[in-house]
């Protein structure tokens, strides 16, 4: 049985696992929300059958980590949830919107398609924005003044960009064409402005959080933390280069950005992590704070240890299912 000491470190991992793959498969269908064209309803109705098998579900990890959070973490949920309770309920209202709008979008009039395919480029960019806003928040540790809300700011639209980069990477690896172009030319203006953003957060943070300056600055986490920009900066780079050689003969290749822009994402979360560890609220509270007490921990793990795996295989499965190239928008 695990200790006690370390349950709240399992759940922490639990918790992260299960926002970074948020951030991924919701980032790159709002990534696509976010880049709906709304002159083209034929290139609307690709981008939307690329995501169309997989963004309700990926929406799965979201509640998930809100779930780990409220039942491991309760006194950290508390502060974070009271901080961010308008934010959060902006968030709420666009993943609404898009939900709607994907559905409605099918059942009306083709001539009046247009007027939901706004909503759901709305609804994209208000969870994406608050999202970001909700990031900055965390990192400046809730603070309540000018510098914590212009750098939130800034956060909601870097954060919006780079849903906008998975977003125009997936649309390269899931579709052809005439689309596929303008998804490499969207690729490449927000891998630039996703460039810009890292820069700014490596600049910033360790500047406004003494805490975090430590960390970056004193071994052994500074060995880590100068192989995290140093990474991404790589692989954006590369990742540029290889959008100017796309479309390849045959298509190859172009699974490639995508998976550039994963590995950059999970750098920059486990920057990110190893930058407040072991806060789960900066400044204020650790894991062993605000977990919850070991009985209801040692119990709640023997659900995760169910739970987890069987939504990692539905999420495996579903896009085994759903491999290779958009298909023609049907509705049944």
């Amino acid at each position: 049985m695990i200790a006690d000491i370390n349950l709240p470190i399992v759940f922490a991992g639990l918790m992260a696992l299960s926002v970074i793959v948020y951030a991924i498969l919701d980032g790159y269908d709002l990534g696509v929300g976010i880049l709906l064209p709304l002159s083209n309803d034929k290139q609307a109705d690709q981008m939307i059958a690329s995501i169309g098998p997989f963004w309700d579900a990926n929406e799965t990890w979201l509640v998930l980590a809100v779930g780990l959070l409220l039942i491991a973490f309760p006194s950290a949920h508390n502060v974070i949830l009271k901080a961010l309770y308008i934010p959060t309920a902006i968030m709420l209202v666009g993943l609404i919107l898009r939900g709607v709008a994907f559905d409605f979008r099918a059942k009306v009039a083709q001539v009046n398609k247009h007027h939901w395919n706004r909503i759901f480029k709305l609804g994209s960019c208000i969870a994406s924005t608050s999202q970001g806003y909700m990031l900055g928040s965390f990192v400046m540790g809730f603070e309540d003044s000018v510098s914590a809300y212009v750098f939130a700011t800034i956060s909601a639209i870097g954060v919006t960009c780079a849903y906008a980069l998975i977003g125009s990477t997936w649309l390269i690896l899931k579709t052809s064409d005439e689309l596929q172009l303008e998804a490499i030319k969207w690729a490449k203006l927000a891998g630039k402005v996703s460039f810009l953003g890292i820069l700014a957060v490596c600049i910033v943070n360790p500047l406004i959080n003494q805490f975090v300056f430590e960390r970056w600055t004193s071994p052994p986490f500074a060995y880590f933390m100068a192989i995290v920009p140093f990474a991404c900066f790589v692989l954006l780079y590369l990742g540029n280069l290889v959008l100017k050689q796309l479309p390849l003969e045959g298509d190859s290749g172009c699974w490639l950005p995508f998976l550039i822009t994963v590995v950059v994402y999970v750098f920059c979360f486990c920057g990110l992590t190893f930058s407040f560890y072991p806060y789960v609220v900066p400044g204020k509270l650790t894991i062993w704070q605000a977990a919850s007490a070991p009985e209801s921990l040692g119990f709640i793990l023997y659900g995760a240890v169910i739970v987890i795996p069987c939504i990692l295989a539905y999420t495996v499965f579903s896009y085994r299912v759903f491999w290779g190239k958009a298909q023609a928008l049907r509705y049944y």
